[in-house]
């Protein structure tokens, strides 16, 4: 197919290159008029089923399976005889497609466009050549060695890997991994700490090394997925959730501070320079491309709680600069943590006004309420642990008066304290006032991280005012941080093998993810 494909959301300006202007959502759009509309045509019947839709709503995570269902729907003979529609119209030079969704680059006209462009010209000459479409377009050529290679075997289905390979299945889990799949890392590693400070130094090596081995696997993963799937990699980038690939810069940090202690300066350093470094690049380079695209929604709904992230990142490459400078000569890494650390504290300030706004003004739902509203008191409290490493360093070297750190320092881990029960308030809201279920999901690490922080401060902060209450209590908050992590991790490993065993019998129940925003 050799006209260009894009999706848009139905609100967005209108280029004057954008050709076609095709609106694909099953059900019209609330707020837009039918007269004038921007859009020169509506295909409903290329939506996805209603059933899957619904399934897509309260699961907003599980962009992958969701993308794999509906790429199966589309070998249909309804769906294919709706596709024939939009390449008959994409013929007049070029094809915009419209929806109403938050996230247009997670969204089924994102699906829809990706599966026009990969079927082409060769399923007009096929129209009944459904099975090809659910082949993941990353999975490479299919049987082209056995062209007579027929369905899958029961083994290869029974696997739960695709026909096409177990290569092929790691391809399309890197092409849908997750923009803040690195909040293992983050949460992995402050436990580690955590447990560090504790005196646990055996179970604080091993989650170090558990911590490291996913950046290992995570961080090239990444960059795989930029390289091959750059268009998705953009689209997320451009999203709701695009803060979230601050995860990059702040775990490599997190790591870098762990380090230090144990007598590791030049990894701490190596480690520091990329977190600095994916800081710089990200922390101008998330807003800048929010505030210059046209292809974001304008909703105030897709504020969100990884927004936080943004002030998390300055504050854990303060974080591991101060850490750093206790035991290296020179003032660059002082005026670094310095600096990071106050910009961090304005930024901190800047996005609690915007979430609030929006949790406040806006309705909402209780499947829109995410774990990742936990980083508003994490962001709270990496600030706190900045200002005690900043507090240790030697005279002179932090620029800024022991008082004034003390003080603020004090403030926002009070306003963290505070922020706590107002959480589990709303988590209880969530799960057992409105009954969403309770299943694991990529962003319990986001809940993970300040938690595992909150003890380390805590610890921490009563260390250097001499506190002896606060000690106590920061060190029976490691041991919750830590059973904690232990939970979450073996929900996740029992989330990765349980559609193994629910392939072997016959059926494909996706795990529950949390929704989008908050």
């Amino acid at each position: 197919m050799t006209a260009e494909i894009i999706c848009r959301g139905i609100d967005e300006q209108t280029p004057s290159q954008d050709g076609v202007r095709v609106l694909v959502d099953l059900v019209w759009p609330q707020g837009t008029r039918r007269d004038g509309a921007p859009l020169d045509a509506w295909v409903p019947e290329v939506a996805p089923s209603v059933e899957l839709q619904r399934w897509y709503d309260r699961n907003p995570l599980q962009f992958g399976e969701f993308r794999r269902r509906y790429r199966t729907e589309l070998g249909d003979q309804r769906h294919q005889h709706a596709a024939a529609r939009l390449r008959d119209l994409a013929g007049h030079g070029g094809l915009t497609l419209l929806t109403a969704a938050q996230d247009t680059g997670r969204s089924h006209a994102a699906v829809l466009a990706e599966w026009l462009t990969d079927t082409g010209p060769c399923d007009e000459r096929r129209p009944d050549a459904g099975p090809r479409d659910q082949q993941r377009p990353d999975a490479g050529p299919r049987d082209e060695r056995r062209p007579d290679a027929g369905p899958p075997t029961p083994r290869d289905t029974a696997s739960g890997v695709p026909p096409a390979g177990r290569r092929a299945g790691l391809s399309a889990a890197v092409a849908d991994l997750n923009a803040g799949a690195l909040a293992f890392v983050m949460g992995t590693g402050i436990v580690s700490t955590a447990l560090y400070v504790n005196g646990a130094g055996t179970a604080s090596a091993a989650l170090l090394w558990v911590a490291l081995a996913g950046f290992a696997v995570l961080v090239p993963a990444y960059g795989w997925r930029l390289l091959r799937r750059r268009e998705r990699f953009v689209a997320d980038l451009l999203g709701p959730r695009a803060f979230a690939f601050l995860t990059l810069a702040i775990s490599s940090n997190v790591l870098a501070a762990r380090f230090v202690p144990d007598g590791h300066t030049a990894l701490a350093g190596a480690f520091l320079a990329f977190g600095t470094l994916g800081w710089v690049v990200l922390d101008y380079g998330i807003p800048v491309a929010l505030i210059t695209t046209l292809k974001r929604g304008p909703s105030f709904d897709q504020v969100n709680g990884t927004w936080f992230l943004w002030a998390v990142g300055s504050e854990s490459v303060a974080v591991a600069a101060a850490s750093l400078a206790r035991v290296t000569p020179g003032h660059v890494l002082p005026v670094l943590a310095v600096v990071c650390w106050s910009v961090g504290l304005m930024q901190y300030l800047l996005t609690a006004a915007i979430v609030l706004a929006r949790l406040l003004a806006r309705p909402v739902q209780p499947e829109g309420l995410m774990t990742s509203v936990w980083i508003f008191m994490g962001a709270a409290a990496i600030a706190v642990l900045a200002a005690v490493r900043l507090i240790a360093l030697p005279p002179g070297g932090a620029v800024l008066s022991r008082p004034l750190l003390v003080g603020s320092a004090v403030v926002l881990w009070s306003f963290a304290s505070w922020l706590i029960p107002l959480l589990l308030a709303l988590g209880v809201w969530r799960h057992a006032l409105r009954r969403v279920p309770l299943r694991y999901e990529l962003g319990w690490w986001n809940l993970v991280f300040p938690v595992g922080m909150y003890a380390v401060t805590t610890h921490e902060l009563g260390r250097v005012t001499a506190s002896s209450w606060m000690t106590s209590a920061g060190r029976w908050e490691v041991w919750i941080a830590a059973a904690f992590w232990a939970v979450v991790f073996a929900a996740m490993a029992g989330a990765r093998l349980r559609p193994r065993r629910t392939a072997v019998g016959g059926s494909a129940a996706g795990a529950g993810q949390g929704p989008p925003a908050g």
